[in-house]
Order: C-alpha cells, then sequence, then structure tokens
C-alpha cells in the first residue's frame, strides 16, 4: 500500500434530498456514494469538487465550505476524503456520466433504504446534513 491519496466529495443538497451517484468503479463499484474522487496534482480541493461532480453528474456546481472528511482504509488503499457543500442551479437535472452507472436525488427518509458506501449514512448524520 502507499501512502494517503486525497479525496474530494460534493455533498449537494436540496429540498429534503441529496444527489447521489452509483460508483462503477473500485473502491464501492454498484453503491451509491456522493460524487467524487482523487485529487489531481497542483488541483486545489474546491477544483476537485467541482471537476468531480461535472464529469459523474454533468452538473456544473459552487463549491462552498467543507462538510468533513473522513479516512477511507483498507488492506489496499488509504484515502483520506474531504467532502464540500456544493449548489447547483435549483433546475438542475443530472445525468450519469464516467465513472457513475447512475444518479439520483434521494430523499433524505429513504436514505437506509439504499446501498450506500460503507460509513456514508453515519458521515452525514455525524456532519449534521441528515438527522441522525
Amino acid at each position: 500500500m502507499s501512502g494517503p491519496e486525497l479525496c474530494v466529495g460534493a455533498v449537494v443538497v436540496s429540498g429534503g434530498a441529496i444527489l447521489l451517484i452509483r460508483r462503477g468503479t473500485p473502491p464501492g463499484e454498484g453503491l451509491w456514494s456522493v460524487p467524487g474522487g482523487r485529487v489531481h496534482r497542483g488541483e486545489s480541493m474546491a477544483d476537485a469538487a467541482r471537476r468531480e461532480l461535472l464529469e459523474e453528474t454533468g452538473l456544473v456546481g459552487e463549491v462552498g465550505e467543507a462538510v468533513g472528511w473522513t479516512e477511507l482504509i483498507g488492506r489496499r488503499r488509504h484515502y483520506v476524503v474531504v467532502d464540500f457543500w456544493v449548489t447547483v442551479a435549483p433546475d438542475a437535472a443530472p445525468t450519469a456520466a464516467t465513472d457513475a452507472t447512475d444518479v439520483a436525488w434521494v430523499d433524505f427518509d429513504e436514505l437506509e433504504e439504499w446501498d450506500l458506501v460503507d460509513g456514508l449514512l453515519q458521515f452525514l448524520a455525524d456532519h449534521r446534513v441528515i438527522s441522525g
């Protein structure tokens, strides 16, 4: 395992729902998560969050403050993930692209019924994105 990799996520909330993508590649392939991915060398975290949102959903977003961070440590990986609040146009219609196989607005009260990546629901509750 190499050293930790810096990653970002875009937390997009609108009207009691959160924007999620179904991951098409590991880690978390087939599971639902916020849009996000690795930060490229020389790229700011805000620029990476904006780029990942556009690549995975086709939406242009305005990146705000950090929601919080987490670490994902496995046998072959170590990611430090910083999630940011991101706003999009109210009438924005996402479309799955790049490594996202699907995209959906998910009501907060339905999140427990979705196949989410490990730790996402707890992260959202811990950082007061949803009540928990």
